[in-house]
């Protein structure tokens, strides 16, 4: 029987509280950027060129914690994040949601129709790809929302635009065109904050428990694994799994659970968890946002 991680030992004092730093991945204006003032109103944003590489910053301890988008409303998981987080030392502290509103960003003085082209990030085209469309506006990929905004504010072109935050617009003196850009108006994007220092929130509040299991190899051992969550009466608000090893015969399964790990029923589904597999990690504890 595998034996579940426990919390007993874990500080009841959030640690994103003493955060001076928190890295993100993009430039000045980012969504991610607007997250971390968010999350972490009190601490300096630091951009990374990667998610891997604001990852490692934290793990060098050269920033104190890390904000890294995990899925959007819209497109679903982020894919980068998933394949990253299984590999990392580092825990899951805070999540935070933050709406998506796309601005049509270009020149000061351009108007819309002069607009030709519109750089932006894949997803964020994707978001808003009807609306491009039934503006005509042809649109290219570039590496990410804010550094379009950076890039159109460089070329000094005014047929170029970009699909990016209203803060890139301020910070690379442009002029929003239109606002919003997206096809769906409740387009929202979860964040995760990552840190080296665990912790335990009081079991009291809504509480999210993020896991990441290997199940045996035996039948049905998925179904018998989160068996036990149904039977107490647990919501499962995401389930993700991983191939290992490079083969389609073993994987990881990552779950986040709207559950205090105190609380009773929650021990009761880890008890029958730890039944049917082979290993259990506890990625993190921490406050259910809302």
């Amino acid at each position: 029987m595998n034996t579940v991680p426990s919390t007993s030992d874990l500080s009841h004092t959030n640690p994103v509280s003493t955060w001076k730093t928190v890295a993100f991945q993009g430039v000045a204006g980012a969504y991610a950027h607007i997250a971390a003032q968010q999350a972490v109103p009190h601490a300096t944003a630091i951009p990374c060129e990667s998610f891997a590489a604001a990852i490692k910053l934290v793990e060098s301890g050269q920033a104190d914690g890390a904000v890294l988008p995990v899925e959007n409303s819209t497109m679903g998981r982020i894919a980068d994040i998933h394949a990253l987080l299984p590999h990392t030392p580092l825990h899951i502290v805070a999540e935070t949601y933050l709406p998506i509103n796309h601005c049509l960003i270009g020149l000061k003085g351009a108007e819309i129709s002069q607009i030709k082209r519109v750089y932006s990030q894949s997803p964020a085209i994707q978001q808003c790809i009807n609306t491009l469309n039934s503006m005509g506006l042809a649109h290219e990929n570039y590496i990410d929302t804010a550094g379009s905004a950076k890039l159109v504010a460089e070329k000094q072109d005014p047929s170029l635009a970009a699909l990016a935050s209203s803060l890139a617009a301020e910070v690379y003196d442009l002029h929003v065109l239109k606002t919003p850009m997206n096809d769906e108006p409740n387009n929202i994007t979860r964040f995760l904050l990552l840190g080296p220092q665990a912790w335990t929130p009081p079991a009291d509040q809504p509480t999210k428990t993020t896991l990441l299991f290997r199940v045996r190899d035996i039948p049905a051992a998925l179904y018998k694994a989160l068996g036990g969550f149904a039977t107490n009466g647990l919501n499962l608000s995401r389930l993700e799994s991983y191939l290992v090893g490079g083969n389609f015969k073993a994987a990881e399964f990552f779950i986040d659970v709207e559950s205090h790990p105190n609380a009773k029923p929650m021990q009761n589904a880890l008890e029958e968890l730890s039944h049917f597999t082979t290993s259990v990690r506890l990625m993190g504890v921490y406050p259910a946002a809302h």
